[in-house]
């Protein structure tokens, strides 16, 4: 099986924005992180797991916590980093990106990590 046939998911890759801003009241400016509104890669080829390698739900109230870990793969030469926000286009589904691991110069590996409030069915 080729690389070309496993790749059967298409995701959209955000990457993390820098900025600085106050929170108000005369307080200093700090440093801020969001996404941009716009994907920095949109329909790229992927293919996310079958199996999560691990979930973890925790009760709270009102709502459970659900904290879920899965792989991601991509062909060589993805701009993915650390932090990147992945949307999985079929279900719509938020994942924040681990490490990147390149394997051999073949495809690109990256654990993603997916913590949200688990909705009522």
């Amino acid at each position: 099986m080729s690389l070309e046939n496993l790749l059967n998911h298409r995701c959209n890759i955000y990457h993390i924005q820098e900025g600085r801003a106050s929170p108000g009241y005369g307080l200093a400016a700090s440093p801020s992180f969001s996404y941009p509104d716009e994907p920095d890669i949109a329909g790229q080829l992927c293919h996310f797991g079958v199996k999560p390698l691990n979930i973890t739900v925790i009760q709270t109230a009102p709502a459970n916590m659900m904290d879920a870990k899965t792989k991601l793969t991509l062909p060589i030469g993805t701009d993915v980093r650390i932090h990147d926000k992945i949307v999985d286009l079929a279900t719509g589904i938020e994942y924040t990106a681990e490490q990147p691991v390149n394997v051999r110069n073949h495809h690109i590996f990256v654990h993603i990590k997916k913590v949200e409030d688990q909705k009522a069915l």
